[in-house]
């Protein structure tokens, strides 16, 4: 049974106002000043501290929900503003000296090895890498995300007499009616071209404060420091070239020959962008619901065939949560943010889904992955280290996220019924592999460039774009919307507010796929291999956690084609 974690501790009030800095520094000096003398000591601290850092962190998370939520909010916006300004700086400098206090302390030889191993590691990384100077240039940076996210939430069309958002545009890509197709398509990429020079220039003072960061602590690029900073300790900036080459070789080929036949089935000589989605037998649109409650209750149905523990975990996440808010966010609407995430609250241990729901296929996946991020949350809750809870590495946590795309195949007619569009969706879903696999080569070569080559102007970087497009990008003809593709990278959220986060994808999604082989075989063990794997949490080295899942860690060439060939001969069994 699943119940609340949110309780009073000896450290933190149960009535504690956690957005205010004014509350949160006595608790902290008092940790700071803390004395110890034993290993118990030590042990209590750093329970403390967690307890502590998750009040502290659920607050800021709150806020960011409310922000993202509604970016047109002016409180909502405020509130946030003053977290990043006011909060998030000087946890910083209160979180260096407790690292510093911990991995300096005699009595860490003291503590279980195989308990706190991780911990202590990304300790001391973080002592390591933390300069007082940086503190203030990374509040200016999520001060320039918040703008990104802002420009992004305020972009919305009048396609044909009705005011839409973006994300409600998708519907248009699978309309049957190619002239449809196209006016929806130019229509999303005018409007987006409209604040093109906006957003260029965030990036290019989000290029200048990273290099910044780099410097400062003492890296020859911010390449190098974000890989450290994000404790890639299992595989190195040539192991994401290497899986970049694996990709070039095996998936965009399989990739072309698909759009080939794409074309072919489409009846015409070369595809354009608005050609990508659109059934090519010229069926009608796969529409998995009607509206975000229907989508909820079929999705609840999925869960309830795949396994009864799961299935629990996503009724828990319909029932708001002991704050008596919601944990689901679904819809567009005018004024979001755009794009999809699960947040955890660290301190009521409960997760929060947020999405973009238009109605189309593609939604149906990003509920399916954002829950299993949550059941993940909810797997590891136990754990009462926070940075077990919360800081899960990266390339496992999509692991989670990425196998309920495809461990729900099976299940499809729940939201489809048996007249064959489950099949088609599953179809489309494995297909579309061949696309998502280059394109996360696509964004994370850009940024191993884009972070090792100082003084590139804004006319190399589309150039690099195009270079990168020429390598991995679809068999689809630009010609005379070159300005669209040079800045097609604009809405790729990541490269904005979390610089590198994206080759996690790519090393996930083979994970994921290693998963639904073994599911193909004996669905039950592999369901149960990951849902033990997730409730390590963070408490593993990564390919340990890979390991528990009984995955190998491995994004060479190798695994790439191993893998794809057995996503070819899925695809040879299932009707076109």
């Amino acid at each position: 049974m699943l119940t609340t974690f949110q309780r009073a501790s000896e450290i933190v009030p149960e009535n504690l106002d956690a957005t205010k800095w004014s509350d949160l520094e006595p608790l902290y000096r008092e940790l700071i000043a803390r004395e110890m003398h034993c290993g118990n000591c030590l042990r209590r601290l750093i329970m403390d501290r967690s307890e502590l850092d998750a009040a502290a962190s659920e607050a800021g998370s709150r806020l960011f929900i409310n922000q993202t939520c509604h970016t047109d909010d002016d409180g909502a916006n405020k509130a946030y503003i003053d977290f990043i300004e006011n909060v998030e700086p000087r946890l910083k400098e209160v979180g260096f000296e407790l690292d510093k206090k911990i991995a300096a302390s005699p009595y860490v030889q003291d503590l279980e090895a195989g308990r706190f191993e991780v911990y202590m590691r990304s300790t001391k990384v973080g002592v390591a890498l933390f300069r007082p100077e940086n503190v203030a240039i990374e509040t200016e940076l999520a001060k320039l995300e918040q703008q990104y996210r802002q420009i992004c939430g305020a972009m919305t069309v009048t396609f044909r007499g009705e005011e839409k958002t973006l994300p409600q545009m998708a519907r248009y890509n699978e309309d049957t009616d190619r002239t449809t197709r196209e006016e929806a398509w130019r229509t999303v990429a005018d409007r987006r071209f409209r604040d093109h020079e906006k957003i260029e220039g965030l990036y290019e003072q989000m290029l200048d404060l990273r290099g910044r960061v780099a410097k400062n602590a003492g890296f020859a690029n911010y390449r190098d420091f974000a890989h450290a900073a994000k404790r890639r300790f299992d595989y190195t900036p040539q192991m994401c070239h290497d899986y970049a080459d694996g990709v070039e070789k095996v998936i965009v080929p399989a990739m072309r020959r698909l759009h080939a036949a794409r074309a072919k089935g489409l009846g015409i000589a070369k595809l354009r962008p608005w050609d990508l989605a659109v059934d090519v037998k010229g069926r009608s649109p796969l529409r998995p619901f009607e509206n975000v409650g229907q989508m909820v209750e079929r999705t609840g149905k999925v869960f309830s065939k795949l396994d009864p523990e799961l299935s629990g975990m996503f009724e828990v996440l319909r029932r708001p949560g002991p704050d008596g808010r919601s944990c689901l966010d679904l819809e567009s609407r005018k004024g979001k943010a755009p794009g999809g995430y699960q947040a955890n609250r660290d301190r009521m241990r409960l997760p929060f889904i947020f999405m973009n729901a238009a109605g189309v296929q593609r939604d149906v996946e990003t509920m399916v992955h954002e829950a299993g991020h949550a059941f993940h949350s909810l797997l590891s809750r136990h754990d009462p280290l926070l940075m077990y809870r919360s800081d899960i590495p990266l390339e496992f946590a999509e692991v989670a996220s990425m196998s309920m795309e495809l461990l729900t195949h099976p299940y499809l007619d729940e939201y489809y019924g048996s007249g064959g569009d489950a099949a088609r969706a599953t179809r489309w879903h494995l297909e579309q592999l061949a696309t998502m696999l280059p394109w996360i080569a696509t964004i994370d070569q850009f940024q191993q460039w884009i972070y090792t080559t100082p003084g590139h102007t804004r006319a190399d970087r589309h150039a690099k774009w195009l270079e990168l497009n020429e390598r991995f990008g679809s068999a689809a003809d630009w010609t005379g919307l070159e300005p669209f593709l040079r800045t097609q990278w604009h809405r790729q959220m990541h490269l904005f507010g979390s610089p590198f986060y994206y080759i996690e994808y790519g090393i996930a999604q083979l994970g994921a796929l290693q998963l639904w082989l073994a599911f193909l075989k004996d669905p039950a063990a592999a369901v149960a291999a990951y849902k033990r794997a997730l409730g390590f949490g963070g408490s593993r080295p990564l390919p340990e956690l890979f390991g528990e899942a009984g995955l190998k860690f491995d994004f060479g060439e190798g695994m790439i084609r191993t893998l794809w060939d057995a996503v070819e001969k899925e695809l040879a069994h299932l009707p076109e």
